[in-house]
């Protein structure tokens, strides 16, 4: 008993340290802010386009990690600007990102038989993927949604950025425990008909801790790292990977304008 016991103590004081190390190049690939290379969707991928979400205060450099690796198994992906260190209003997000899904959809991918996309949403980003499918008809287009570190349940933590930002980000009050907003994205939990949502939560997570992500209906798992890991270690991007499965797709190369 007691081996076993020493064994989960190093074990988790090993997984611990290294997500300090991730938690250092979270904020790094963050500072570079929301500047990215432009996006081609190579039309050679046999999966959907895959769509990332930044989390509340997140850029799209703190994604590249996660999409050079998706970019390495063969997918088409693109990280959508959701505005400065993403802060604004969730609803106002997700009509945003039904906005910029729709263009590129009906502008663009369509013409080669693209008319679905998977989405990948970290922290808040998980939040304005699923209010997209549940109340602005997302499900029609996104085929899964995996939720990255969400706080479906809501998360104390914000709390502790309410003095600097509180005034300014509206956000950071829906995602308290028991707002209108997560009442309301709750509720009616079959709606997401027929888009497969998956909430990976990070055992070690002080922000959105496990509790916090665990959301009906849908698959839920958790993985050792810390909040800023999710975004940064392989366990987590091999997770990712597996609940993408291939479909086909064509074969012609689109530019596109986000």
């Amino acid at each position: 008993m007691e081996r076993v016991n020493s064994q989960y103590l190093v074990g988790m004081l090993r997984d611990i340290s290294f997500d300090a190390i991730n938690s250092v190049h979270y904020w790094r690939h963050n500072l570079t802010g929301n500047k990215v290379v432009k996006t081609y969707i190579s039309g050679k991928s046999s999966h959907p386009p895959v769509i990332l979400l930044q989390g509340f205060l997140g850029t799209r450099g703190v994604l590249r990690p996660l999409e050079y690796h998706l970019k390495s198994e063969g997918r088409d992906v693109i990280s959508l600007d959701l505005g400065f260190f993403n802060i604004s209003d969730i609803r106002t997000s997700s009509h945003l990102l039904q906005l910029k899904l729709e263009r590129i959809i009906e502008h663009h991918a369509k013409k080669f038989g693209i008319d679905q996309v998977d989405i990948v949403g970290h922290s808040m980003g998980g939040l304005i993927g699923l209010y997209y499918v549940k109340r602005l008809g997302g499900h029609a287009r996104v085929r899964n949604l995996i939720a990255l570190g969400t706080p479906f349940n809501g998360t104390w933590a914000c709390l502790l950025a309410m003095l600097p930002l509180g005034l300014i980000s509206k956000g950071l009050w829906q995602m308290l425990p028991r707002s209108d907003f997560l009442q309301e994205l709750r509720a009616h939990s079959r709606d997401m008909h027929q888009t497969k949502v998956v909430s990976i939560s990070a055992k070690y997570d002080t922000i959105c801790p496990p509790k916090s992500c665990r959301l009906r209906f849908a698959k839920n798992q958790s993985i050792p790292v810390g909040h800023g890991g999710l975004l940064m270690d392989q366990r987590v991007f091999e997770a990712v990977s597996s609940y993408l499965p291939e479909t086909k797709s064509s074969s012609k190369i689109v530019r596109l304008h986000q």
